[in-house]
């Protein structure tokens, strides 16, 4: 059943249906803001995330701008979770959330502008939080509680 409280979601190419209702989801970003709070995580800045990179290469942004967006992160701002499909880690869900936020651009005359975020992270056994994804969103998610 799908309805207002619960939301099915098709994680990857296995079609395996996870149902999560909105408090699932809650209780999931309060134990990830937790967990920030505490600085236990980071942001993949390797050279496989250029995406993550180039966020903060073109806009003014720094490691507590980008932990103040973490924390502002909402239930409503989840799109869906995943399956990680790095091999060795298939047994892992990726929660996936979007956020208009405001930034300066690094260069130029632009000024503040709104920009679209994309935010995949995954919650480990020891609550410590991998950001895989934080970049700008590459095309338009679709939310699973607005």
């Amino acid at each position: 059943m799908i309805g207002k409280f619960i939301f099915s979601i098709i994680a990857c190419e296995e079609d395996t249906i996870l149902a999560l209702s909105k408090d699932d989801v809650k209780k999931y970003l309060e134990e990830v803001k937790t967990a920030v709070v505490h600085n236990k995580y980071r942001i993949e800045l390797n050279k496989h995330r250029q995406d993550n990179r180039k966020l903060f290469e073109d806009y003014v942004l720094d490691e507590a701008r980008a932990k103040e967006i973490l924390l502002s992160l909402e239930t409503d701002d989840f799109s869906e979770v995943r399956n990680n499909d790095h091999e060795g880690f298939e047994y892992e869900l990726l929660y996936v959330f979007g956020k208009d936020v405001k930034l300066m651009k690094r260069y130029g005359f632009e000024g503040e502008k709104t920009v679209s975020l994309y935010i995949k992270f995954n919650k480990l056994s020891h609550a410590f939080i991998v950001i895989v994804s934080f970049h700008e969103q590459e095309w338009p998610l679709k939310y699973a509680f607005k």
